[in-house]
């Protein structure tokens, strides 16, 4: 824990303040007499716990700027304290990041290593392959490489998922504006359109007794179907949270998904061959390495089927026989030849780094192709559901015209 202090010190009078950290209110206080401290206030600083209650996960943009700062402060000669402390300083207005910067600070001030201060501190939830690649790193020499890394592998992490996200905001508004105009067209306009066709008494095209029906349904029983959907959502989420095998089963059923399928498993897989070859360049034994690049899996059903390898990795198998012995979900082959090829040839690491660099130029290839079909298939969508609506409506009424003239 991070204690937090104001007083003087014995020698000199002069008021001090700062943190330290202990794992008990009675070390603090020890700590600072035996630093030469009398404190006048000392309590647990730790506000982000008050506000926010959990740790959250670092965001990867953060994580990579975290990496490259510290690398380019150490490449320029400064020692870690002195980085972290001028890195806290620069972000003084950033509350959380800067608690994080200070607790780390307190605690590599006070004789351990970086990676024991970044594994203890309570802000942020940090990947374990991040943690063990400094660990290794810091043993072997090669901090500032294996930093440099990170930051472009979490930038890139980063930078894809922002362009996904910018990329489907258009859409997501052409489809949440086509689904509302669709609903108000049922609930408030069809049923003042439907009393004249009732007064009528005449036979309805077909496609305006289906869309008759769904408005007269959507009227009477709006609030049973906001109901269930909000009850369907909730036992999903919790069946997914709650079920492992559900869950498995749904990250099953997404990779068996034409083109969407295709692009999470590139996703996944590059992801997983970059840390790979990471952690083997870093030092890290292969069967250690294996086990810590399985837990960057986002997809659970690749992340048990990795961890299933891996067990079998740590007992003297190679990965590529421990990956076929399974068969659901299928990789794709182009991956299993690969790790093939790397573990015949004893070249995993540079194998694995440029399977990892094709996955990503072909899910960018992917992706550019599906956001440019994308736009205009929603625009297509929202003009087929208000046609239906409008034809449905006007029909009727030209049949009453036409009935009318002749």
């Amino acid at each position: 824990m991070i204690f937090k202090y104001k007083g003087f010190e014995k020698k000199t009078g002069i008021k001090v303040n700062g943190t330290v950290s202990a794992g008990a209110l009675q070390e603090a206080e020890q700590k600072l007499i035996n630093q030469g401290i009398y404190f006048e206030k000392l309590k647990i600083s730790n506000p982000l716990f008050k506000s926010f209650f959990i740790r959250k996960d670092m965001p990867q943009n953060l994580l990579s700027s975290f990496s490259k700062e510290l690398s380019s402060y150490m490449q320029s000669g400064m020692i870690i304290l002195s980085a972290i402390t001028l890195m806290e300083n620069q972000h003084a207005s950033e509350q959380r990041y800067k608690s994080f910067l200070s607790t780390i600070k307190t605690m590599i001030g006070e004789g351990k290593s970086l990676y024991n201060a970044l594994k203890l501190q309570e802000v942020y939830l940090l990947p374990e392959f991040f943690l063990q690649s400094i660990k290794i790193s810091s043993e072997s020499g090669k901090m500032n490489e294996v930093l440099v890394t990170m930051s472009n592998f979490f930038n890139t992490q980063s930078r894809t998922r922002k362009q996904l996200t910018n990329a489907l905001a258009y859409p997501s508004f052409i489809f949440f504006i086509a689904i509302s105009m669709s609903i108000f067209l049922m609930v408030f306009v069809v049923p003042k359109i439907t009393s004249i066709f009732k007064d009528t008494h005449q036979e309805l095209p077909l496609i305006t007794k289906i869309v008759l029906g769904v408005s007269e349904f959507l009227t009477n029983h709006y609030i049973f179907i906001l109901i269930f959907l909000i009850v369907l959502l909730i036992s999903l989420n919790l069946l997914y949270l709650k079920i492992e095998k559900f869950a498995i089963n749904a990250n099953r059923l997404l990779l068996k998904i034409p083109f969407v399928g295709s692009i999470i498993s590139n996703n996944e897989l590059a992801r997983f061959s970059y840390i790979l070859s990471l952690m083997l360049r870093s030092g890290v034994p292969y069967a250690h390495a294996v086990q810590l690049a399985s837990t960057t899996f986002n997809n659970i059903a690749l992340k048990e089927k990795f961890k299933t390898a891996t067990t079998k990795v740590l007992e003297g198998k190679k990965l590529f026989q421990a990956l076929s012995s399974t068969d659901n979900p299928k990789l794709q082959k182009n991956f299993m030849h690969a790790l093939a090829l790397g573990e015949e040839s004893s070249e995993v690491a540079s194998v694995m780094s440029s399977m990892a660099s094709f996955y990503i130029e072909e899910n960018e290839d992917k992706l550019k192709i599906f956001m440019s079909l994308l736009e205009p298939a929603m625009m297509l969508f929202v003009g087929l559901i208000v046609g239906l609506i409008v034809a449905a409506m006007l029909l009727p009424i030209f049949t009453m015209s036409l009935g009318a003239v002749s």
